[in-house]
């Protein structure tokens, strides 16, 4: 199922979906960050929440 990007309340701002390309941009550009960075800190932190990815960049 792809997402709404008409219904952009807080359970969608609440997560990164690295299955959107848009939101793999997004997060990627205000992270400072590669798309595959990004998706790798999504992985690896085992989490898509945003702030527990920026912190798992930021110790990296």
């Amino acid at each position: 199922m792809s997402d709404n990007t008409s219904k952009t309340g807080s359970p969608d701002r609440d997560r990164i979906s690295t299955s959107e390309d848009y939101e793999v941009r997004y997060w990627s550009e205000k992270f400072g960050v590669s798309k595959e960075e990004l998706i790798n800190a999504v992985q690896a932190s085992g989490s898509n929440k945003p702030e527990t990815v920026e912190a798992y960049l930021k110790q990296q």
